[in-house]
């Protein structure tokens, strides 16, 4: 299973928040920091900012910043919500699989991606972000030329 490129970028600007401290980074300074078109990072923001994860406001001492809510989320829900609860494969796509009546392995990937979940659920922001991960997103900063991001 490979996440979307939305939803690796909520996990890492939610990590991100969690070590700043007092500082509120802008989305431009997120997105430079990353190595990510600022458009992009501005509709994760919105995403995460709808769902009460953080805050983000503009002008001077504007920024963004972790709620409550985004520290303890749920890894696995953060996920879910981005990756959305459709199944693995499209049994039902434009041309229907021939097997979709009498297939067991739509139900066997299924539960794959329940577990998958589960195994993601116990874990908050908090916790994927403590040391010594935190210390490393801190000092992770993008320059022109610098290469690809690094994943986390």
């Amino acid at each position: 299973m490979r996440l979307l490129r939305s939803t690796d970028l909520a996990l890492r600007v939610l990590m991100r928040l969690a070590v700043v401290g007092e500082s509120s980074p802008t989305t431009r300074e997120v997105a430079d920091g990353m190595g990510v078109p600022y458009t992009h990072l501005a509709k994760v923001v919105a995403e995460l900012q709808h769902r009460g994860l953080l805050t983000a406001r503009r002008g001077r001492g504007g920024g963004l910043a972790l709620t409550e809510a985004g520290r303890t989320a749920s890894v696995g829900a953060v996920v879910r919500a981005f990756e959305g609860e459709g199944d693995v494969v499209d049994c039902e796509g434009p041309v229907p699989c021939p097997l979709n009546s009498a297939c067991r392995l739509r139900g066997a990937l299924r539960r794959a991606q329940e577990a998958f979940f589960a195994s993601l659920d116990p874990l908050t922001v908090a916790d994927i972000a403590a040391e010594p991960t935190g210390a490393l997103l801190l000092g992770i900063s993008r320059r022109p030329g610098d290469g690809p991001p690094p994943q986390l």
